[in-house]
């Protein structure tokens, strides 16, 4: 049986000759090591992709139940049942369609003030928020028109309001026009993002009830 004739030395190009058996055991443990960090930067890729896999699948694929459409609030019924509770007439105005609330309630301050409140969604899909404080002073007012100077005022509805139009300040948010008018026992105070006219729409309706139901202004 002949020996199998031995593997001729690797030539180093650079250098010219056959590497020694020192760098070759340099050459093939830096060639492993590469094959490592190269295995391990795919594992990680792969990990990732397989994580984004899943995410993408949840978001796709699993069905999240719809929240139910929120009903618009009764306010003229709820206003209705809370009379009895602070013997006066509670802002409940009649509107034109389009207009809705998605909330009402009536509520005792730590002023000691009762108010009656209500959020407005107007045909032009704004707000209005109206808060109705039964013998409350200037200050309940102030507080809910948080502290902002008037402008002029404006007869609606046979009713004089005091007008608050902050609408060229950028950031008035639900304060940007307001109006506010005493009825009878009653502090009325109207406030939100809607534009003028539908502000007087909603005053002159709010005005007309309370005045003929309320007592005079």
């Amino acid at each position: 049986m002949s020996t199998p004739p031995e593997k001729a030395p690797r030539i180093v190009a650079e250098l010219g000759r056959p590497e020694t058996a020192e760098e070759t055991a340099a050459r093939k443990a830096e060639s492993a090591r590469k094959h490592r960090s190269n295995q391990t930067l795919i594992n990680l890729l792969l990990a990732l992709l397989a994580s984004l896999g899943i995410v993408l699948f949840l978001v796709l694929v699993v069905v999240r139940p719809e929240q139910p459409a929120r009903q618009p609030a009764d306010y003229r019924g709820d206003a209705a049942q809370s009379e009895s509770q602070v013997g006066e007439t509670l802002a409940a105005p009649v509107l034109p369609s389009g207009w809705s609330a998605n909330d009402d309630g009536l509520d005792k301050g730590a002023d000691g003030v009762v108010a009656w409140t209500i959020g407005f969604i107007t045909p032009k899909v704004q707000f209005i928020a109206l808060a109705q404080g039964i013998d409350a002073n200037a200050t309940w007012v102030s507080n809910q028109l948080e502290k902002a100077r008037s402008t002029g005022t404006a007869s609606i509805g046979g009713v004089e309001w005091t007008v608050y139009d902050r609408r060229i300040v950028t950031d008035a948010g639900d304060f940007a026009y307001a109006l506010s008018a005493t009825i009878g026992r009653s502090s009325v105070v109207l406030h939100g993002t809607a534009g003028s006219g539908e502000f007087r729409t909603l005053a002159t309706a709010v005005a007309e009830q309370l005045t003929t139901h309320g007592g005079a202004q």
